[in-house]
């Protein structure tokens, strides 16, 4: 067994090794979530900046294709007849530049000069169209060469007469597509195979800054998009991880502090166990199990306790759960086991009284139980009947049933503790054959109540009868519960009416009757241990 001090130092070393780890972990998931959230955000900034952009310019044109429609039955009257109307209609849409009505390939009206007499195709050479057209275009008149958006809606099935419009595309673009560094270092306007950037006009081909990226969307409405040029939204938020760092290394320094913190309490215990066994700090506690037809004492449950001098006393259920997880649950059982055959000479020495340890399903593998029996427990010859108790919920493998078998055959009796709360099987008790059932206090406070538990504790208590098998009953508390469970044949009883969790060194005492009744409510926090 490991001394005191050499368990000390594998403890704060693994302490420090863990709070290493863990810190230099949270920095990396610290960094990495940041780096995650930030490329998120900076993705949803560039939606959300080409969605507004989008949207803005569909707004815009939206009263444009209204007044085009309403406009489009004009061509072929005569300008002085409609030249009033487009400047009305021109100074209400405001945007518009201007509004010319085409006939048979002649641009004979403007909203701007009045009666003119120009072959569009001159002015626009894409015009005119049998297809209704939105393009780039620069002006031919007032702002020669500034950039203008052309819309042309046909009024004729040859597409050589119709209205065109003209928005100030210029102005409407430097508004709604200002560029938003770092993330956006341009904004551009594309339609078909044009690009407008500031003023000027690119064709076919999008210029693109050397690492930079574009972020294409396009309206569902109209035939244009708008595209978002710079870093990747992954530079960017690889270069925004720098100042994040400091908050990081705080984050990753607290939570190995928080670590180095409670695993003096929780991850340390495989240490402290073994400490604890070392410098035989467990002490082992029993509890009384009566008849019930008279409370005469024939057995105890030998139970285990640990008064830890640098944290005080550790329950049980802290403890317990932890050896299990680290492989010490064994080491604990054989402590118990010595402990027990070290101080048998307080209990009556007779065969007809039971010492009840409890044991873990993983004591079983390899019949390393039995090899622990024949060191501690038969090499000391007790004359009283030991019960190995297996909790219901520690279902036994396959191949440690031969380990069964042997230990009936050695005269150690099997009990099933905390019977019904587990996931066992008929098949389960048939291939253990176990002397006693032990009903779970819990089934036990049901008695007298409409709690489904209260059913439940007839049914186990018919079945042990049904299958002859000895029932004890955990957790008897009141008068009511023992006179329920001795009506219903239940022989043996166990609880704090009856006793509560001693040091074994005070049961002669009790036995002799010079200790005063337990107090119900008292020592709750050091309810009875089962090993597993």
């Amino acid at each position: 067994m490991q001394t005191a001090q050499r368990i000390i130092y594998h403890y704060r070393r693994r302490r420090f090794i863990l709070c290493i780890v863990l810190a230099i972990l949270t920095l990396i998931v610290t960094l990495g979530l940041r780096y995650v959230t930030e490329r998120s955000d900076n993705r949803h900034e560039i939606v959300e900046y080409s969605q507004r952009a989008i949207a803005s310019l569909e707004k815009v044109l939206e009263p444009i294709e209204i007044a085009r429609k309403s406009l489009v039955t004009l061509p072929g009257i005569p300008c002085d007849m409609t030249q009033y109307q487009l400047r009305e209609q021109a100074a209400r849409l405001q945007t518009v530049r201007s509004i010319a009505l085409v006939k048979d390939g002649t641009l004979y009206c403007s909203s701007i000069f009045g009666q003119r007499d120009i072959p569009i195709n001159q002015l626009q050479p894409k015009l005119p169209s049998v297809f209704p057209l939105m393009t780039l275009s620069t002006a031919g008149s007032l702002l020669k060469g500034s950039p203008i958006l052309l819309l042309w809606e046909p009024s004729s099935l040859d597409g050589q007469s119709g209205v065109m419009q003209v928005v100030n595309i210029e102005l409407l673009a430097g508004l709604t597509l200002q560029p938003r560094p770092p993330l956006i270092t341009q904004a551009v306007l594309n339609v078909a195979n044009q690009y407008l950037i500031g003023q000027t006009i690119y064709d076919n081909q999008l210029p693109l800054a050397r690492g930079h990226a574009e972020h294409r969307y396009h309206s569902s409405r109209y035939p244009f998009a708008v595209i978002a040029t710079g870093p990747s939204p992954e530079r960017v938020a690889l270069q925004s991880l720098p100042a994040q760092l400091p908050l990081a290394l705080m984050l990753s320094l607290l939570i190995g502090y928080i670590t180095w913190l409670a695993s003096a309490t929780r991850m340390s215990f495989s240490w402290e166990i073994n400490l604890g066994i070392a410098a035989r700090e467990f002490e082992v506690f029993c509890q009384p199990l009566v008849r019930a037809r008279d409370r005469h004492c024939v057995g105890v449950e030998i139970l285990l306790r640990w008064n830890n001098p640098r944290q005080g006393w550790i329950s049980p259920d802290v403890f317990i759960p932890l050896a299990e997880q680290q492989g010490l649950i064994a080491p604990l059982t054989r402590y118990v086991l010595a402990e027990t055959v070290r101080q048998r000479h307080l209990f009556p020495a007779s065969e007809q009284f039971h010492i009840g340890i409890n044991v873990a399903a993983s004591h079983f593998h390899n019949g390393v139980i039995i090899d622990d029996l024949r060191r501690v427990w038969f090499a000391n010859r007790p004359e009283q009947q030991l019960m190995l108790e297996l909790t219901e919920r520690d279902a036994l493998p396959d191949m440690d049933y031969r380990v069964v078998r042997e230990l009936h055959q050695m005269g150690v009796e099997l009990a099933i503790d905390d019977f019904g709360t587990g996931q066992s099987s008929l098949a389960y008790l048939e291939r253990l054959h176990p002397n006693v059932l032990k009903i779970d206090k819990s089934f036990t406070a049901a008695i007298g109540t409409d709690a489904v538990n209260s059913t439940v504790t007839d049914i186990i208590i018919a079945l042990g009868k049904r299958l002859r098998i000895n029932l004890v009953a955990e957790g008897v508390e009141t008068e009511q519960q023992e006179g329920y469970l001795r009506r219903h044949g239940v022989a043996i009883l166990q609880g704090y009416l009856y006793a509560k969790p001693m040091p074994i060194a005070d049961f002669p005492r009790w036995l002799a009757g010079d200790l005063p009744p337990p107090a119900i409510n008292n020592d709750r926090h050091m309810s009875a241990l089962t090993l597993r």
